[in-house]
Formats: structure tokens, sequence, C-alpha cells
């Protein structure tokens, strides 16, 4: 190995333990309050450290911290496409706060696609139910907050949850099976 190449591993060491690790933990928390296990959150992280490894000139990033962040959030959303069941509250998180290269492109039209139909979804609820939903899982309300907000039970604003996000999912599923016409409305599950 040359005597520059040991330099730069060297030097890359250093900028990662100064500007990267002491904001790992931030990040793992976000993971972690996004319901991301801990086992997923290390393989995030592992690959994400390996990207940054690749980068030539890792010395000019503005916001370290920042651009780590961001490559972690790419790696979360293209695991979440994956299953094709997808976390409302990661989605809304990822949706509202993650920026693209160029390089994403085709990841970002994706997500922004299933977004999108992920709105639509929530959209076709019944009013009561997607007013819950979106109070709870995009907005990040208490069930304590919605009922005394909505003037009922914290037990009915719960079952609405509950019913919402099952005909969210159905209606997910339904439309990635082979056949469906997009065009077929929510069915709506709920009173």
């Amino acid at each position: 190995m040359a005597n520059t190449e040991l330099e730069r591993h060297l030097r890359m060491s250093l900028w990662v333990a100064k500007e990267i690790l002491p904001h790992e933990s931030r990040i793992r928390g976000w993971f972690r309050r996004n319901r991301i296990s801990p086992e997923d959150t290390d393989e995030l992280l592992q690959e994400a450290y390996c990207r940054l490894a690749t980068i030539d000139a890792f010395e000019a990033i503005a916001s370290p911290p920042a651009y780590f962040f961001s490559i972690a959030r790419n790696l979360l959303a293209k695991k979440l496409r994956r299953p094709q069941v997808v976390s409302i509250e990661s989605f809304s998180e990822i949706d509202s706060t993650i920026q693209f290269d160029n390089d994403d492109m085709e990841d970002a039209a994706h997500l922004r696609h299933a977004s999108a139909k992920l709105r639509g979804l929530i959209a076709g609820l019944p009013d009561r139910c997607r007013r819950i939903v979106e109070l709870r899982k995009i907005e990040g309300w208490s069930q304590k907050e919605i009922a005394s907000h909505l003037g009922i039970t914290e037990k009915a604003v719960e079952k609405q949850v509950w019913l919402g996000v099952r005909a969210i999912r159905e209606a997910w599923e339904r439309k990635a099976r082979p056949g469906n016409m997009a065009a077929e409305r929510l069915e709506r599950v709920v009173p």
C-alpha cells in the first residue's frame, strides 16, 4: 500500500472518529424511535460506514453528521421498499426529510410514488378514521391528545387507528398483487 494511501486511511479514520462517531447514538435513536430492530440498525450503520469509506473527498463534506445520516436514511428507504409493507411512522418522516443525490433519483422516484400511494390510501379512509390515523401516525399525537381534542375515549382512538392501519395494509397488499386494477377503491371497513 502506498504511503499516500496509508495517510488517506489514517486521515479518514481520524475524521470518522471526530465527525461521525459522536453522532452515531442520535442516528441509532432515530432508528429506534422508528421501530427499526437493533440488528437492522447495526446492519444499516455498517453499510453506511462502508459507503462513507468509498468517498474520496470526504474532508470536503460540509456537514459530515447530516451527510452520514442521509446515507443511513437512504439505506433505510431501500430496506423499507423491499418487503412491500411500509411502516407509516417511518415512511412519513423519511418522505419529509430525505434528500437524494443524482445517483439515487430512481430510488427517490420510487419512494415518492410509494408515499403518494400511501397518502392516497389514507385519504380513502372514512373521515373520522382518516383524521385519527393522520393525527396519530403522521403528526405523532398521543392517543390521549387525540381523545381530548376530538372528545372521544382513548379506546375509541386506539380502535380507529387499528382499523385504519389494517385497512391501509390490506389495500396496499391488494394493489401489490398482480392482476389488480390500480383504480380499485379502498374498502370502507371502518364505521
